[in-house]
């Protein structure tokens, strides 16, 4: 997927560690997306999705918000319709079997691993 095919998609950013959301937001940006919203806790990132979820293209999931899983907000989009990407610093072997065929990033991580992971998650079924 070329950034001509992420120009326009609509990008919500659950991380908890504001400079890691920081970088994420540029990095989207470059890819030619919006960054719609960012969030970095479990129940403020439910809220926004609740709220705006018609806005929201794919989201770019932090596996660890805080101490919490982001399974929560894993299985709200998922019931949604909304692809997502984890992004994280933990090994695949951490995560729950029914989310490990998910597209992944592992930070930290360069422009060309999430392009290839958004498109990997859009193109999913």
């Amino acid at each position: 997927m070329s950034n001509h095919e992420l120009s326009g998609r609509r990008v919500f950013i659950v991380e908890d560690e504001s400079l890691v959301a920081m970088m994420m937001e540029a990095m989207v940006e470059e890819l030619g997306a919006t960054v719609i919203g960012s969030e970095g806790r479990v129940g403020e990132a439910l809220d926004f999705i609740a709220a705006r979820h018609s806005e929201i293209d794919i989201v770019v999931l932090d596996l660890n918000l805080g101490g919490t899983r982001g399974y929560a907000v894993a299985n709200a989009v998922t019931g949604l319709g909304i692809p997502f990407v984890f992004s994280t610093g933990y090994q695949d072997g951490d995560i729950v079997e029914e989310w490990r065929d998910r597209p992944m990033l592992s930070k930290p991580f360069q422009l060309s691993e999430l392009r290839g992971a958004l498109a990997q998650a859009l193109l999913k079924p």
